[in-house]
């Protein structure tokens, strides 16, 4: 049986009908005597308790969000050759080429505003890494700092879960639905994932502009399979999703005419979308291989920049993948620019077990999981693939790169650069266990 539910609208002529009843009432509250009569008057002591749950729910403390992040401006510094006059901006400070809008993780500064707000025009590309247990509560404060090169643009920001499911729509991101942190506010979201895998997360107000200009990040489930078996992982809820070590890697790119319009006033034409520079979280080859940042500074707020590539500070994320023979290593690639894309990793196979935060699986059970040394990965598409590092005697490279050429190089330029990383595989049992994701191990 359905039930019948009143969508109406409340169009111009109800909008009438509701504002003379207000009206109405206005008045009536005019004439009518403003003392109610003592027979309705609840008791003293009665009202005293009535009162009691409802000064306690408002004025109880609450609690601190498990993220909190900020979003704003910044630049970040994409290397030579020139694309001029777009790249590198000649508005840009210091090393720095590249003007950018992002996401920061704030969340170590508890509530010390003044360093939370700070943080204004020190986004970070690509966006912070985070993620979340299955079936557990889970939530996200955002505050909007403003854009300090464009403080025109008074646009709203949001945190989408691109693929999440069963989102409840206010907390969903998508702003037909839900709602849009002005400047200088914030909005907690709520999340409880029922659902493990990879997805990720952008903002969704002006969302062709604010996507590429890098409101993007990676977000994941951890399946609740990994509650029993201490000291394992796995991607789903599947034993034969178990790794050793996992790398998060978000593929997007960088048009820098619109980038440069973005920080000089002008209005790119989106139709004559045309990228310099392929990315891989957030930087082009070499840099991928460089270290990852040294997280915030807690005196200032600030990031820490990779030891020794100071122009990186705000780019903290490293794509190099690490491991040792004989482990498993679970790629979770993530594609959120505006074209599709095909990795391949050279020399040797991966095992695709899940797309889009689903397990490749059908419906009876089924194992639908492939081998293939090329990933082809489409706009908002995310990919799961394990590969089990073969027996070396001594550290070994290996490329995991775009097959398109054209996209391994910066700016058009010779040599290499664009999307490619490296894995170094390294003899059994010489590399110390991952921390967190994209943590380089010790040697």
């Amino acid at each position: 049986m359905k039930e019948k539910l009143d969508t109406r609208r409340i169009d111009r002529r109800r909008f009438l009908k509701l504002g003379a009843g207000l009206v109405g009432a206005a008045a009536a509250s005019a004439i009518l005597p403003t003392r109610q009569p003592k027979a309705f008057l609840l008791p003293e002591k009665v009202q005293s308790e009535v009162r009691k749950p409802m000064e306690g729910f408002i004025t109880a403390p609450q609690a601190a969000p498990d993220k909190h992040f900020v979003a704003t401006d910044g630049w970040i510094y994409i290397p030579p050759p020139a694309v001029p006059p777009y790249h590198p901006d000649n508005m840009a400070p210091g090393l720095l080429t590249t003007y950018i809008f992002g996401f920061r993780d704030v969340t170590e500064l508890g509530d010390d505003t003044g360093k939370i707000f700070a943080q204004k025009m020190k986004a970070q590309l690509v966006s912070p890494i985070f993620w979340i247990d299955q079936e557990a509560d889970f939530t996200l404060k955002l505050t909007n700092l403003g854009l300090q090169v464009r403080p025109d643009l008074i646009d709203a920001h949001t945190v989408h879960f691109h693929g999440f499911r069963n989102a409840i729509p206010i907390f969903d991101g998508e702003p037909h639905s839900s709602v849009g942190v002005p400047i200088v506010r914030d909005l907690t979201y709520f999340y409880r994932p029922h659902h493990p895998g990879t997805y990720m997360y952008h903002c969704h107000f002006e969302e062709t502009e604010h996507v590429h200009m890098g409101m993007v990040g990676p977000v994941f489930v951890r399946p609740i399979l990994n509650q029993s078996y201490t000291g394992r992982q796995f991607a789903y809820n599947d034993l034969s999703t178990e790794y050793d070590r996992e790398y998060v890697i978000l593929l997007n790119e960088i048009w820098a005419e619109s980038h440069w319009s973005d920080s000089h006033v002008q209005l790119p034409e989106w139709s004559d979308y045309r990228p310099d520079f392929w990315l891989m979280n957030g930087r082009v080859y070499p840099d991928t291989i460089e270290p990852n940042g040294g997280g915030t500074d807690l005196a200032t707020g600030d990031l820490i920049a990779p030891s020794g590539r100071p122009e990186l500070q705000y780019q903290p994320i490293s794509s190099l993948i690490q491991c040792n023979s004989g482990e498993r290593v679970l790629i979770r690639l993530i594609n959120l620019g505006y074209e599709e894309q095909s990795m391949k990793l050279t020399g040797l196979k991966m095992r695709v077990v899940g797309r889009d935060a689903m397990p490749l699986q059908s419906p009876t059970g089924e194992d639908l999981s492939f081998l293939t040394d090329v990933v082809s990965i489409g706009p908002g598409e995310s990919m799961d693939a394990i590969f089990v590092a073969p027996e070396v005697s001594s550290m070994t490279r290996l490329l995991f790169h775009n097959r398109d050429y054209s996209r391994l190089s910066n700016g058009g330029g010779s040599g290499y650069g664009g999307q490619m990383t490296e894995v170094h595989i390294y003899p059994a049992g010489e590399l110390g266990p991952q921390t967190e994701p994209n943590a380089w191990a010790t040697v």
